[in-house]
């Protein structure tokens, strides 16, 4: 019996562990999108989070936020997805080539008598970082939201534009 005990114990330790690298390789491959939220509206860090997850009881507290970056000859437009929000949920900041987008997606309680519930949003505080391609005027930037979307234009600084570097064959 010992020796069944053992291997329980082991292929238990092996799931685990496999299961901890999937996290580990989703979290990489999805980049800034994997956003974690927490209740208690502290800074929240993509990349250094440790990814317990004992802040919301109950609910979800990691969601992907899309984001789109497009450069053309004039400015760099932002789109980040983030529906059910208010505008004042946002604070955006510019530093450097470094775009923060922190904020807050509230829950909005609803009673029911039901014995169940399905919770798949993510609620509380978020912050994510996006690397600018250009260096922009931070001073004439835009934002706006609508139809849960967060746009923002950058316009950018004269003559910073992408290179386009051609490879040579040696």
């Amino acid at each position: 019996m010992n020796n069944l005990t053992q291997q329980l114990k082991h292929g238990a330790e092996h799931a685990i562990e496999s299961l901890s690298d999937g996290w580990r390789e989703l979290r990489a491959r999805a980049g800034e999108a994997l956003t974690r939220f927490r209740s208690d509206g502290s800074e929240v860090a993509t990349r250094e989070d440790d990814g317990s997850d004992v802040d919301l009881p109950g609910l979800s507290r990691w969601a992907f936020m899309a984001a789109d970056v497009v450069e053309d000859d004039d400015k760099v437009t932002v789109r980040l997805e983030a529906p059910g929000m208010r505008r004042e949920d946002f604070q955006v900041e510019l530093r450097e080539s470094m775009l923060s987008i922190r904020g807050e997606k509230r829950v909005d309680q609803e009673t029911k008598k039901s014995g169940y519930q399905l919770v798949q949003c993510a609620y509380g505080a978020f912050r994510r970082e996006i690397p600018l391609p250009v260096a922009v005027k931070a001073e004439r930037a835009k934002a706006t939201y609508r139809d849960g979307v967060l746009r923002i234009e950058l316009p950018k600084v004269e003559g910073a534009r992408s290179k386009q570097i051609s490879v040579q064959v040696h």
